[in-house]
């Protein structure tokens, strides 16, 4: 194996969630939308959270439309417009409103993530090693570089599928 490169691991990293997503067990509605001791995040509300931040950071970033517009992911999971937010500072009652009615629609949830972790993917490949220390904006008055965002997109997509992942094993 040759030298890795700032891309390289970046393209490492970012394979990581959709292992996490492939091994999470098939849940029955009712499962995917109980809330764990009360907790207001349910496993969908974690799935839709992970494919809605990386949509929308990643959509920020390329200038392309969100998939859950362009691909019909909004259409297909019927979640009405607390489905188009991202989730950051959700109520419980917002984070409530996130329910799947069948096996059909974790299957397609399910998609959406997987799409917008393959956007990723594709995102991270079609960069060069000098584009990840573009500053494309600022956080409390700090430079964020691409490769800054990118490494958040991912950490927080692994967290969310680790979390929902964790709950999902109190069924098995």
């Amino acid at each position: 194996m040759g030298q890795m490169n700032g891309i390289d691991v970046l393209l490492d990293f970012a394979a990581r969630p959709k292992d996490v997503l492939t091994a999470l067990p098939s849940l029955n509605a009712e499962q995917l939308n109980q809330h764990p001791e009360g907790h207001p995040n349910s496993i969908a509300w974690l799935l839709w959270h992970t494919g809605r931040e990386i949509d929308v950071q990643l959509s920020a970033l390329t200038g392309d439309d969100e998939l859950w517009h362009s691909s019909q992911w909004r259409a297909t999971l019927s979640l009405g417009d607390v489905g188009d937010s991202l989730g950051y500072g959700h109520s419980a009652d917002d984070a409530a409103q996130i329910q799947l009615q069948d096996a059909a629609d974790f299957e397609h949830l399910r998609g959406y993530v997987a799409a917008t972790l393959d956007a990723l993917a594709a995102y991270c490949g079609s960069l060069a090693e000098n584009d990840l220390s573009d500053i494309i904006t600022e956080y409390e008055g700090q430079p964020i570089s691409r490769g800054t965002r990118l490494v958040s997109i991912i950490d927080d997509a692994t967290a969310h599928l680790a979390q929902a992942t964790y709950v999902a094993g109190m069924w098995g």
